[in-house]
């Protein structure tokens, strides 16, 4: 196990004193590492530092899991000073100031897209245990349900479910129906939004003879809004006075914002977390259930996906025919054995495989990430690290795209600025 944590976090860690920590000398017993992302000019950060002070100082008083659990800062903060006093404040070690090669990676492998954030994580494998630590430290503040780990969607949903005309319907009828986890609020402009398209969609695919059902789980302020935004769906809620029960939804696909659409197969296990994309890019649901695709051709609906980790782009001269599809075809194989290769270890893909034309989405790209007209052009993009990795060559060709993959994969190439 400790030679697993010296992978991920290094060979030394730093605390409030000063002193390094050695990563080897954790624990026999630790079996939980939280990663706590956070930057002390975050007014949030902050805010949940205190309240995570006060779990941390009572978990390692009274828990029996005392010695199984550490808490790990990985900090954002650009000035030493800063990240020093908050460091103060704190009662568990930090990643070192200066490693931000290593900083980068966890918040990119771990997709982290807002802070504070909380991420608990099997010491011995790194897998993530909870995504959403922050609910945890609000609604476990005795840590009795240490570790956390994930919960069957039947069983956290458990209870009575309702419909707008204010009939209620026990949890137990989505069994054997594709069900959509629809965490969203009517304050939230992009929700409203999606959830006109989405009541097509859901029509469309229920008078296709699928058995499906949408649940959802709201994010608004006052019972009226709920009410309110709830008479415009026809599917079903989890009532707003079970904030319990909203709660441990969230806490379940560790929600980092909304709208978010969750796709459950009829076993309950996810298919797609970003069913915002497929339903606003395949209005006629042609390929519901949204399986994830090895291959996205880029466009102005899934280009949101360039920010949650890093993405090979393949550009194109589109104005040949057939350059997309034979493009696709390229790279496939490519990403289907990467895709199958995580799926086995139970692992989020390290990379997105995208193919572009020439349209405005992609000469927007080119622009921002400051990309040469060549085509075709072989990239990779880490928008979060804002870095880019190119190949220019004149064809590309399988044995090409492997090697660049894998040498990113390995960190064998440098990287430039975006």
């Amino acid at each position: 196990m400790s030679e697993f944590l010296v992978n991920l976090l290094g060979e030394r860690l730093v605390n409030s004193e000063k002193a390094e920590v050695d990563v080897h000398a954790l624990g026999s017993k630790l079996s939980l590492v939280g990663l706590y992302f956070g930057c002390s000019l975050n007014g949030p950060c902050k805010q949940f530092n205190a309240s995570l002070c006060e779990f941390y100082s009572k978990f390692k008083k009274s828990s029996e899991h005392k010695d199984k659990l550490e808490i790990v800062f990985v900090s954002s903060d650009q000035d030493q000073k800063h990240w020093q006093d908050f460091l103060q404040e704190m009662q568990w070690p930090a990643l070192p100031f200066k490693d931000k090669h290593r900083k980068m990676k966890l918040w990119n492998k771990y997709k982290v897209t807002s802070i504070p954030s909380l991420v608990f994580v099997d010491a011995a494998t790194g897998k993530v245990v909870c995504r959403n630590g922050l609910l945890v430290v609000r609604d476990d503040p005795k840590g009795l349900e240490f570790p956390w780990g994930p919960k069957p969607f039947a069983e956290v949903v458990a209870g009575p479910l309702l419909r707008n005309s204010g009939q209620t319907t026990d949890s137990s009828s989505l069994e054997g129906s594709y069900v959509g986890v629809y965490f969203s609020a009517h304050w939230c402009p992009p929700c409203r939004s999606l959830t006109r398209v989405l009541v097509e969609s859901y029509r469309t695919v229920k008078e296709s003879g699928q058995k499906f059902e949408i649940v959802f789980v709201s994010a608004d302020r006052s019972e009226e809004s709920f009410k309110q935004y709830f008479s415009e769906m026809p599917w079903v809620a989890v009532p707003y006075s079970d904030e319990g029960r909203r709660s441990r939804l969230n806490r379940l696909y560790g929600i980092q914002g909304i709208p978010t659409l969750i796709l459950l197969d009829t076993e309950g296990h996810m298919i797609t977390r970003q069913g915002r994309v497929e339903v606003l890019n395949d209005p006629e649901c042609r390929l519901f259930p949204w399986h994830p695709r090895p291959v996205l051709e880029l466009s102005e609906s899934n280009a949101v996906q360039l920010n949650e980790g890093p993405c090979l782009v393949l550009f194109v001269d589109a104005e040949e025919e057939g350059e997309l599809e034979a493009a696709k075809g390229l790279i496939q194989p490519i990403s289907e054995k990467l895709m199958a290769k995580h799926k086995a270890k139970e692992e989020e893909m390290p990379l997105l495989f995208f193919v572009a034309g020439e349209d405005d989405m992609s000469d927007s790209l080119r622009d921002y990430t400051n990309l040469p007209e060549a085509a075709p052009l072989l990239t990779i993009l880490d928008m979060s690290a804002r870095a880019k990795y190119v190949r220019d060559v004149e064809e590309i060709t399988p044995a090409i795209v492997e090697e660049f993959v894998s040498d990113f994969l390995a960190e064998k190439l440098k990287p430039e600025p975006i």
